[in-house]
């Protein structure tokens, strides 16, 4: 599961990502930090992660470095 998981995520910055301008505010970017969260933490957690990562991630948001 955790394999099948980090594969859409490679092909999401892969292939989705690159039509977007960046505009992310934190380092690692979302996408990133989902790739990391999910091989730190497995697919459950690391993707609970990741969406909270990105509800956080506004025009008001501070932004910075954040890492799982």
């Amino acid at each position: 599961m955790k394999g099948a998981v980090l594969f859409l995520l490679k092909l999401w910055r892969l292939l989705v990502s690159p039509l977007y301008p960046p505009s992310c505010r934190y380092y690692p970017t979302c996408s990133h930090y989902a790739y990391l969260a999910v091989e730190k933490y497995g697919p459950f957690k690391g993707l609970l992660k990741a969406f909270w990562r990105v509800l956080r991630c506004h025009p008001f948001a501070k932004g910075g470095v954040d890492y799982p």
